[in-house]
This record gives C-alpha cells, structure tokens and sequence, in this order.
C-alpha cells in the first residue's frame, strides 16, 4: 500500500498530531483501508474520526482520504480537528472530489 498525501493535507496534520499518532493513523488505514465512512455524494471519499491524546475520538480529528483500489493506493487530502469544524461544506467536498478525479485521470 502506498500512501500519497497532498501537500495542504502535510502542512495540516503536522498542526493535528505527532509523528507517533499519525503512524498508528497510518497502520490501520493500511491494514484497513475501508475503516473510513463512505461521504455520500463525494465519489468515493471516506472520512474517518481519530483521537487526539486528551480529546478523545468525539473532540479528535477528522481525516478525508480516497482508496484508489486499482493502485492500491491511499490518498490523503484533508484534516481537521473536531473543535474547529464540524463538517465540510459541499464547496469544500466538491473541491476534494476534483482533486482525487485529476488524479485518476493522470495515472
């Protein structure tokens, strides 16, 4: 499994996590690629809630990614944390959308 991050998506999980909590990140969605529920709507997108030491999963992250089952590859886009946003609005959602289908169509 290879992991592809942009680069919005590198700059905000430094803000998000350790090293060490993003590996463990990492390590499930590796082994588990489809642990992140399904967006509807999104083409495809998953989000998926992780804990932040002291918050718990309720007041953690939220990670939007997108399994490319060909490629066997993992895309991670975006991160939040709980506290600062509730959901992504539609805009945000369609722009993330886009993004994995540029993707696709380039490979």
């Amino acid at each position: 499994m290879i992991i592809i991050e942009t680069m919005v998506f590198t700059r905000v999980i430094q803000k998000l996590m350790d090293d060490e909590t993003y590996r463990e990140l990492q390590e499930v969605l590796v082994q588990k690629p489809d642990a992140g529920d399904l967006i509807p709507g999104s083409g495809g997108l998953r989000k998926i809630r992780w804990r932040i030491e002291g918050k718990g999963k309720r007041g953690g992250t939220r990670i939007i990614y997108y399994w490319q089952t060909a490629d066997d590859q993992l895309w991670m886009l975006y991160g939040y944390a709980k506290t600062d946003t509730e959901d992504l609005t539609k805009d945000q959602l369609k722009i993330l959308s886009e993004i994995v289908e540029r993707w696709k169509n380039e490979r």
